[in-house]
C-alpha cells in the first residue's frame, strides 16, 4: 500500500518518523493535484439548515463530502470560536474530499490551508427502516497532523450514518494569547462541538437519528471522546463514545513525542497555555502584547507552521488542548476522578503493548530511559522489570512493557475504575500481537499489540488480512456498529461482553481467531497497584 494512503488510514497520533522543523514547506508542491469535480448523482440533493447539498450515489454507500459545518477560520476568524458558515442557495456539489487542515510536513505532505472546516455524511445505499445510528468520527494525530479515515466499512457493515471531520489543528486549533481574551485556546475542540451541532440539526435530513450520535476516534481521537465526555459545551451532542487508545502521554510529563494531552495527563493551565504563548508571538515578531492578536492574525500560516513545529519546545506554542475554564473546566482525568461528567456511555479501552517513546537497544539505553522517564522512581521500577526476566531483544522488550503500563494500560485501567462510578462502562485491552504493522513502527522489532492495532483492522483499506485477522476485524466492526445503535456491544457473532462495575470489573481483551474473552487479571499482570499511586489525579482515592 502506498505511503499516501497508509498515512489517510492512520488517522492517530504517531512516533514521528523524521523530525518536523524545516521539513514544512508549506507550498502548493506539498498538495496533491486538484482533480476535476466529479458531477452530483441524480436524487442526492439534500437541503441542509444552511444550503442544499448534492453528493455522490454509490452501490453501497452514498456521500456527501466536503460540507462546511463553519466559517473558514481565515483573516479576523483565526483563533476565535467557530462561526455559522455563510448560507447558500446553489447545491453545494460535495462529491471530492474536503480540504485537510493546515499541519506540518511529517510523515505525509503538509498543508497551510486553514479553510478546513468541513464534514462528510455516508448513508447506507440500502439502509433499514427508520432513523439510523449516527457515528461521528474525531481524527487523531496528536492533534496535530492528519484526516478522517473514510468508513464506509461501518456504514454498510453496521448500517449506521457516518459523519467525518474535519478540524483546526496544532497551533491554529489550540494557541492561547492574553491578546485573544479570557478562556483563549481549544479552538479544534469547539470545532468538533459545532460539527456535533451540525449533526444535530441536520443529520435527519440525510436518514440518521440526532438522539443516537455515537462519537468515537483513535489516540488524539480517543482523547477527544475524553475531553467532550466532561465538557459542559458537549452536554447533550452526543448519547456514546468510543476512546480508542486515548491514554499514551508519558505519565510523569518527560514526553519526547507529544504536548500533555492524553485522557489522563495534567493539561496546561491557561495561565501556563498564555505564557507559551508569548514566547511564540515574540518568535514570530509579534511581541508587543497590544498589537500581538492583529499581527498574529496576518502572519502567514506557513510562518506560523514552522515556528510551531512539533510543540515541543518552549516557544513552540500551545498545540493541544489546555484547561481555559469553559470548553474543559479541568483535565479530563480529574474530572473522571470527581465525577463531572456528562450523561454518557463509553466504550473505552488501550492496546497492551502501547508505546509513544523512544525505544531500548541496549542495557544502557534501557537504564538510561528509564531514569529519564521516572526520576527517583527509577530503580523501583527495575525491579519491577528486571531485564533477566525479558527474552531477546530484553532491552527493547523490558522497556516497551514499561511504558506500556505506565503511559497505557494501567491509566485506562484507572479511568475504567473512574467512570464507572458514574456512566456505564464497557472497557477492552486490545491484546492481538499479530496485526500488520503501520508504517510508524519498525517490523523487524517485536513490537506486539501496539497503538491503534485496532483501527486498521476496523478501516485495513487494501491491506490484506490472514483469516484469524479477518475474524477479529469483522468482530471489531459489530461490536462498534452495535454499541453505536444499542448502547450495547453484545451482538450476534461476537462474544458477550458485559458492563465494566465496581462488582465486576471486567475488561474484554480483544484477540484474533475468535479467542476474545473477558478478563479481571489486568491490573495483576501490569503492576498497576505501583503505577496507579504515580497517575495523575490519585490523590485522595
Amino acid at each position: 500500500m502506498r505511503l499516501d494512503r497508509k498515512v489517510a488510514a492512520v488517522v492517530a497520533a504517531v512516533v514521528l518518523m523524521t523530525p518536523l522543523a524545516g521539513s514544512a514547506s508549506m507550498a502548493g508542491d506539498l498538495r496533491e493535484a486538484k482533480q476535476p469535480t466529479p458531477a452530483c448523482s441524480p436524487g442526492t440533493t439534500v437541503t441542509t439548515d444552511d444550503g442544499p447539498v448534492c453528493g455522490v450515489a454509490g452501490a453501497a454507500v452514498t456521500s456527501w463530502q466536503g460540507i462546511r459545518y463553519a466559517a473558514p477560520p481565515t483573516g479576523e476568524l483565526r483563533w476565535k470560536p467557530p462561526r455559522r458558515p455563510t448560507p447558500w442557495t446553489e447545491p453545494f456539489v460535495a462529491t471530492t474530499e474536503g480540504n485537510q487542515c493546515a499541519q506540518p510536513a511529517g510523515a505525509g505532505p503538509g498543508s497551510d490551508d486553514e479553510d478546513c472546516l468541513n464534514l462528510t455524511v455516508r448513508v447506507p445505499a440500502k439502509r433499514g427502516p427508520g432513523p439510523l445510528a449516527v457515528m461521528v468520527q474525531l481524527h487523531g494525530g496528536g492533534f496535530l497532523l492528519w484526516k478522517p479515515q473514510d468508513a464506509s466499512r461501518l456504514v454498510t457493515a453496521g448500517n449506521v450514518i457516518s459523519v467525518e471531520v474535519n478540524y483546526r489543528l496544532g497551533i491554529f486549533g489550540f494557541l492561547a494569547h492574553e491578546a485573544f481574551g479570557a478562556q483563549a485556546g481549544n479552538y479544534g475542540l469547539q470545532d468538533q462541538q459545532a460539527a456535533l451541532r451540525w449533526v444535530q440539526r441536520n443529520i435527519s435530513r440525510f436518514g440518521g437519528d440526532p438522539r443516537n450520535v455515537t462519537i468515537y476516534g483513535a489516540s488524539a481521537g480517543g482523547s477527544s471522546v475524553c475531553a467532550h465526555t466532561i465538557s459542559p459545551a458537549s452536554a447533550g451532542l452526543f448519547q456514546r463514545g468510543i476512546s480508542e487508545s486515548g491514554e499514551y502521554n508519558s505519565l510523569l510529563g518527560v514526553d519526547t513525542v507529544w504536548q500533555a494531552q492524553d485522557c489522563k495527563a495534567k493539561l496546561p493551565t491557561e495561565a501556563q497555555a498564555q505564557r507559551t504563548g508569548a514566547r511564540f508571538a515574540a518568535a514570530v515578531g509579534c511581541g508587543d502584547v497590544a498589537e500581538a492578536a492583529a499581527c498574529l492574525r496576518k502572519t502567514p500560516a506557513a510562518v506560523l507552521l514552522k515556528q510551531a513545529d512539533h510543540g515541543r519546545n518552549p516557544d513552540n506554542g500551545t498545540v493541544a488542548p489546555i484547561v481555559d475554564g469553559k470548553t474543559l473546566p479541568m483535565s479530563p482525568g480529574e474530572a473522571f476522578a470527581t465525577g463531572r461528567v456528562n450523561d454518557v456511555a463509553l466504550m473505552h479501552g488501550v492496546a497492551r503493548d502501547e508505546t509513544q517513546l523512544p525505544s531500548a537497544s541496549t542495557p544502557a539505553d534501557y537504564e538510561k530511559l528509564v531514569r529519564q522517564q521516572y526520576g527517583k522512581h527509577a530503580a523501583a521500577v527495575q525491579r519491577l522489570y528486571p531485564l533477566t526476566r525479558f527474552p531477546a531483544p530484553a532491552p527493547f522488550l523490558a522497556f516497551r512493557t514499561i511504558v506500556a503500563d505506565s503511559n497505557s494500560v494501567c491509566p485506562s485501567m484507572i479511568n475504567n475504575e473512574r467512570l464507572a462510578e458514574h456512566l456505564p462502562v464497557f472497557a477492552y485491552q486490545m491484546d492481538d500481537t499479530d496485526v500488520p504493522p503501520q508504517f510508524f513502527l519498525d517490523p523487524t522489532k517485536p513490537n506486539g499489540a501496539y497503538h491503534i492495532a485496532e483501527w486498521l483492522l476496523l478501516f485495513p483499506d487494501g491491506v490484506e488480512l490472514a483469516p484469524n485477522q479477518q475474524v477479529l476485524s469483522d468482530q471489531l466492526v459489530a461490536q462498534w456498529t452495535g454499541f453505536a445503535r444499542t448502547g450495547d456491544p453484545t451482538v450476534d457473532g461476537t462474544p458477550r461482553w458485559d458492563r465494566y462495575t465496581a462488582e465486576n470489573p471486567v475488561v474484554m481483551s480483544l484477540n484474533a481467531a475468535g479467542d476474545s474473552r473477558l478478563t479481571t487479571d489486568i491490573p495483576r499482570q501490569h503492576h498497576c497497584g505501583f503505577w496507579k499511586k504515580l497517575t495523575p489525579f490519585a490523590e485522595g482515592r
